[in-house]
């Protein structure tokens, strides 16, 4: 009996192979392309990975450069990737979140590892600019942390190049608190990004949000792109909206959580912005059954200060990892 291929399995695997492609201005070969495919969870062999990419090759899809085995993506391929079904879309964001939270090596106690960063892009005359808009949000903690990466045209910020012409920044990304909890034994349950009221310096409640389980974007980038935050109007006067994510943890964890929360902050980390009671609504959001809320900035809220002025932006939310100590105070720059 002849062996039966699974049209759809085959598209999954190309299609993940196409994203892998289009994240990279430079040729990618097979052995690059199984391990970051393994990080997605899926453990394809070099050759397994050669025998899709030359699938491609016929499909116009993907070009071999050179001798060896690299490979970039093609417009058409580009075309394909973009046209995806919508449920190979779904929970993108999701599973992004809880890979980059695995990936999460921050060690408290040292001050060192590994943790999950946001680029934004920035045109290079406009640099200087945007530093001096986002410098009160940091100043007024609406950040994870005080601490930033910065590289010009042809660097690199994590696995991210800078293209020509731009200045990157990295900021540090909220999801930095689910590796701290995740790595310290406790379960976190990313529920969505959104749009928080902030009034008289409090927060109120959640006016706009995605559920991340249904979104390849990071909610945070819609918002930005859709001017839909007021970033400055808080820092000026204690009233606006801000770029917040809503998390759960279940409720046998609490006590362990508020000394996590208490060591996070006694280092300088922010981005816990309040932890509701077990079973009690926080920012009048619903949590579920033995679980507590728990809102977190938003690590692009300077970069939403940029925007709001008037200056173009590209951002890369929950892109890359970066090592702590490698990152500076935005005071230094």
């Amino acid at each position: 009996m002849k062996n039966l291929v699974n049209i759809e399995d085959v598209e999954r695997k190309g299609l993940l192979i196409l994203k892998i492609l289009s994240e990279s201005p430079d040729p990618v070969g097979a052995r690059v392309i199984a391990g970051r495919m393994k990080d997605s969870g899926l453990d394809l062999s070099e050759r397994t990975v050669r025998y899709h990419l030359k699938l491609m090759d016929n499909k116009g899809l993907t070009r071999l450069i050179g001798r060896r085995d690299g490979r970039l993506i093609t417009d058409h391929g580009k075309d394909e990737l973009s046209n995806a079904r919508v449920q190979d879309k779904v929970s993108l964001c999701s599973s992004r979140i809880d890979m980059l939270a695995f990936k999460t090596t921050f060690d408290l106690s040292k001050e060192q590892g590994m943790l999950p960063v946001n680029v934004s892009l920035f045109n290079k005359d406009r640099f200087k600019d945007a530093l001096n808009a986002m410098k009160p949000a940091f100043q007024n903690g609406l950040t994870v942390s005080n601490r930033v990466a910065v590289a010009g045209s042809g660097k690199k910020l994590g696995d991210v190049t800078i293209p020509d012409g731009k200045i990157g920044l990295a900021t540090v990304c909220s999801i930095v608190i689910n590796g701290i909890l995740l790595k310290n034994g406790v379960p976190i349950d990313s529920k969505f990004g959104g749009i928080l009221q902030v009034k008289n310096g409090v927060p109120l409640r959640f006016v706009e949000l995605i559920h991340y389980a249904g979104s390849s974007l990071d909610p945070s980038e819609i918002f930005i792109r859709g001017k839909m935050t007021s970033v400055n109007q808080v820092v000026e006067k204690g009233d606006g909206k801000i770029l917040a994510n809503f998390r759960e943890i279940p409720s046998v964890s609490m006590t362990h959580v508020t000394d996590i929360i208490a060591g996070i902050r006694a280092i300088g980390l922010g981005g816990i912005l309040a932890v509701g009671g077990i079973g009690n609504p926080v920012c009048e959001t619903i949590v579920g059954v033995n679980k507590a809320g728990m809102i977190l900035i938003g690590g692009l809220n300077p970069v939403a200060c940029a925007h709001e002025q008037g200056i173009d932006v590209d951002n890369l939310a929950m892109t890359a990892m970066m090592e702590f100590r490698d990152m500076r105070p935005l005071s230094e720059l």
